[in-house]
């Protein structure tokens, strides 16, 4: 007579359906990262400046832009929101400097904007409370 030998349940994961789900969701997100990517087209003025030194804790700059229209714009983390007028990009940037305080700030002006322009930013993000502003510019070829 054929007795049915007892068979032990199996107490491992199957990973290959999860390795089969991350390798399409690293595909789509290849894909669409730089569709999400977006910013301000400015052309910035040349310069053969040293770059700024990253803070040490590792927080990225909070980037405020002047285009040539003369609309402000704010960029925290990779995200850019606006355009704004100088009483919203100061309530922005208030809002950001008081989560996080120390935050450096940046001015990234167009090149063809009036100093006067790159003045009254400078002076809007330092009544929001902006401890120093740093100027962006491009190295000179």
């Amino acid at each position: 007579m054929y007795t049915r030998k007892k068979r032990r349940p199996v107490a491992e994961i199957n990973v290959v359906p999860y390795i089969d789900v991350m390798l399409v969701l690293l595909v789509i997100f290849m894909v669409t990262m730089p569709i999400i990517t977006q910013g301000v087209n400015v052309e910035l003025p040349k310069s053969a400046a040293e770059p700024i030194a990253q803070m040490q804790d590792g927080k990225t700059p909070l980037i405020a832009t002047v285009d040539e229209g003369g609309l402000y714009y704010f960029e925290k983390d990779g995200k850019q929101q606006g355009p704004f007028t100088s009483s919203q990009l100061q309530v922005e940037v208030a809002s950001w400097l008081t989560i996080e305080p120390g935050t450096q700030v940046i001015v990234k002006g167009d090149g063809r904007v009036d100093y006067n322009s790159v003045i009254r930013l400078i002076n809007v993000l330092k009544q929001a409370g902006a401890p120093a502003v740093g100027l962006m510019t491009d190295n000179e070829v």
